[in-house]
């Protein structure tokens, strides 16, 4: 009885084991196929953002596009229609100021970078954070492009002081604010308002000329 007792307990072992060894290969191809299955998404995933990029890039460079060529075609056609003025080319004028068409430059460059400013602030999502940064933004931007017609088409040389102060101040609030969300935006403004303190020198000037 013993020996059959014994027999029967390596028949069970055996059959035990033939199982467990059938089993292996089908949870090792199930592993295998739940591997293939996810490089394969992985791959997917991949291929997706790879494709994305280019698209974003492209977005991303028309939207700088746009925001950098509007204000300055703004303020080219500024100068083309009041830019002329014969009472500035006629004004005894001291060593630091500007022939007219360096001042022409002067504005187009800083439309310029108060444009990319602005785009890296909406980059960032500044305008929908703090709305007050767009109305910022284009209010430097109306009072830069009022001062030519105001200055040189009207000749109204007093109200032009009081839009540079205002520009002033507006530029130093965009500042501000552009800075706390982006400090390259920040530091874009700062050249804008040197040249608005220098616009505020030309315009005295011609006050008391």
């Amino acid at each position: 009885m013993a020996t059959q007792d014994l027999k029967h307990r390596i028949t069970k072992q055996e059959e035990e084991k033939n199982q467990i060894d059938e089993q292996q290969p089908k949870l090792t191809q199930a592993e295998s196929t739940a591997t293939t299955t996810t490089a394969a998404d992985e791959d997917k995933m991949n291929a997706a953002r790879r494709h994305k990029k280019p698209g974003a890039a492209r977005r991303g460079l028309r939207s700088l596009s746009v925001a950098v060529a509007f204000p300055f075609a703004l303020t080219l056609l500024d100068i083309f229609l009041f830019g002329s003025s014969a009472r500035y080319r006629s004004l005894h004028k001291p060593f630091y100021f500007p022939p007219l068409w360096v001042l022409h430059s002067a504005c187009l460059a800083t439309s310029f970078l108060s444009g990319l400013s602005a785009w890296l602030v909406w980059a960032e999502g500044g305008f929908h954070r703090q709305p007050s940064a767009l109305f910022l933004y284009l209010g430097q931007l109306a009072l830069g492009l009022g001062w030519y017609p105001v200055v040189f088409g009207a000749g109204a040389i007093r109200v032009g002081l009081v839009l540079c102060g205002a520009l002033f101040g507006v530029l130093v609030g965009c500042a501000r604010v552009f800075r706390s969300m982006n400090p390259i935006a920040g530091d874009l403004v700062k050249p804008c308002l040197a040249w608005a303190v220098l616009l505020a020198v030309l315009n005295v000037r011609l006050v008391y000329h």
